[in-house]
């Protein structure tokens, strides 16, 4: 776990590719580079799809915004994907006034995502259970 007074952020390693990370606290200009650099460096040690659980984000400004699709774009470069996961109905908020939720996917838990980037990974119409790609609401 890395910390600072602002912001909490953990990593949990599913498999060699999948890690969901675990952010805590307010994601802004503060505060972005230390996510910034956690996720990156998930990129660097292979994992390419990530999970971001911003339950506990109660604001979001700007450098967050810019953060993630940041992290988005890192991520399709490796043809991997960064899903959102149990989103604060505040950030939601954001995140949909801004048009991100359209483009990334916003998933109501962190085991949703997961699932959703298992059953793309399976060939078409091998999946069961939960719509892959759905945004849902937070």
């Amino acid at each position: 776990m890395v910390k600072t007074d602002e912001l909490s952020v953990e990593v949990s390693v599913i498999d060699p590719q999948v890690a969901v990370v675990v952010v805590q606290g307010e994601l802004d200009t503060q505060t972005g580079t230390l996510l910034h650099h956690q996720l990156a460096n998930q990129l660097v040690h292979g994992r390419q799809h990530l999970v971001l659980d911003l339950r506990a984000v109660p604001f979001m400004d700007s450098s967050g915004l810019s953060v993630l699709i940041r992290a988005g774009n890192d991520t399709k470069r490796v043809e991997g994907s960064l899903r959102l996961a149990a989103v604060s109905p505040e950030v939601r908020r954001l995140l949909d006034l801004t048009g991100i939720s359209v483009s990334m996917p916003v998933h109501a838990s962190p085991e949703e995502a997961l699932f959703a980037i298992a059953a793309a990974s399976l060939p078409d119409g091998a999946a069961s259970g939960p719509e892959a790609g759905t945004n849902t609401g937070g």
